[in-house]
């Protein structure tokens, strides 16, 4: 039984989906027949004779192609999705270019190679081993035919039972030849077309680039999103529960004369130390996305920040209108962790925070009149910045001289 299985495993293993193989075969030979049959109709209605003629019975069909090569590209698409199961992607990003922009890209370019060479030549290829496989299936069933020939014939050729066995011989070699280059014959006619009908490497690279981009900004933008919420759940809900915590405990110090000296230190300590909760809460909340900046802007924000630093701070905004709120959170991050970073290495005595914007570009400049010396590779935060300024394909750059002064500068894209 096993030996059986295994025979007949052998035997039909090369026509295991061949049937999906000529018919694919089958319908590229009709689409280039259709494509022969444009370029030859001017020859089969007249014969031209004068020079004009013959170039007018050439360029004629052949414009003709070339005007329908994004219908034939996407039949050859659908050919290769309906028959082989195979979706060559279309080398064009969103929505298919005009005609006339389609013919001068070279995604375009490429398709019409495919529909007026490697087409043709592939569609004889399968024309020939489709013939191959009429005359496979003719000799195979030889002996089906000589009953049809009349017996008297039969009799004066007594010898033709041995031709007839070499005949089927022939034609079962024909079958599994015909089944072998159908299969080699379509796995060609998909690499070709996957590199003619669809992207580039170049191409599939760019369209990636832009995927990832977009996923980027998208992650970017719920990242943003969820620290807001977070700063509202926090604001609105363990903060106010502190205030009220405070606000009992100094009723209750204030109130509650005549408890003991040990019982009335322990309250003092517990409102002390919601204050400091407080105070270390209200920092976390403002560090995560201060409401000032979603309720008033970049002007606001900032002020506070420049207002809570222990040094002068100058600030100057010009925005015509707000960027977006992932580039507004960005740049008061930048500023907030710039001026952090003055007051805990540049020993200065002042800093200057100008936030404006050019065109599609926001320009962020924070500088200080301290030591200088900053490096991003140093661990002074401004690697962080850095990668935070590049998650939105901002740039961010450090000019500090030992001695000083220093000034960074950030660009960030913003949409006019």
């Amino acid at each position: 039984m096993q030996t059986t299985a295994r025979l007949r495993h052998v035997i039909l293993r090369p026509f295991r989906g061949v049937g999906r193989a000529v018919a694919f075969l089958a319908t590229g030979v009709l689409i280039q027949l259709g494509v022969l049959l444009v370029m030859a109709l001017p020859w089969m209605l007249f014969v031209p004779a004068a020079m004009w003629a013959i170039l007018l019975a050439v360029l004629v069909p052949l414009t003709a192609v070339v005007l329908a090569g994004p219908l034939v590209t996407a039949a050859q698409h659908g050919r290769f999705r309906n028959r082989l199961g195979v979706d060559i992607p279309s080398p064009h990003a969103g929505r298919r270019p005009a005609l006339r922009a389609w013919i001068r890209t070279p995604a375009g370019r490429r398709q019409l190679m495919y529909h007026l060479l490697d087409g043709p030549l592939l569609a004889l290829a399968a024309a020939l081993v489709l013939l191959m496989w009429g005359a496979a299936a003719t000799a195979v069933s030889v002996y089906a035919w000589l009953w049809l020939v009349p017996l008297d014939w039969r009799l004066d050729h007594p010898g033709y039972t041995t031709w007839a066995a070499y005949v089927t011989a022939a034609g079962l070699a024909l079958l599994y030849a015909a089944a072998y280059l159908s299969g080699a014959l379509s796995r060609l006619d998909t690499r070709i077309a996957t590199v003619l009908l669809g992207p580039s490497r170049e191409e599939q690279l760019a369209r990636r680039v832009d995927d990832l981009t977009e996923s980027r900004a998208g992650l970017v933008d719920a990242v943003d999103a969820e620290r807001r919420r977070i700063e509202r759940d926090l604001h609105d809900g363990a903060q106010q529960r502190l205030v009220a915590l405070a606000v009992n405990l100094g009723l209750a110090r204030a109130t509650l004369v005549d408890l003991p000296e040990d019982a009335r230190r322990v309250i003092d300590e517990a409102h002390r130390e919601a204050k400091e909760a407080m105070e270390e809460l209200g920092g976390l909340v403002r560090g995560l996305h201060p409401a000032v900046l979603e309720d008033r802007g970049l002007d606001a924000a900032l002020s506070g920040v420049a207002a809570r630093a222990p040094l002068p701070v100058r600030v100057k905004v010009d925005l015509p209108s707000r960027p977006s709120p992932t580039i507004e959170a960005v740049a008061y991050f930048v500023v907030s962790e710039a001026l952090t970073n003055v007051v805990k290495h540049a020993e200065a005595s002042r800093a200057e925070v100008t936030v404006e914007r050019f065109g599609s570009v926001l320009l962020v400049a924070v500088s200080d009149d301290g030591v200088g010396g900053a490096d991003p590779a140093g661990g002074t935060g401004l690697a962080g910045l850095a990668k935070r300024v590049a998650s939105v394909d901002g740039t961010l750059s450090v000019d500090s001289p030992v001695g000083g002064p220093t000034v960074m500068t950030v660009e960030l894209p913003c949409v006019p």
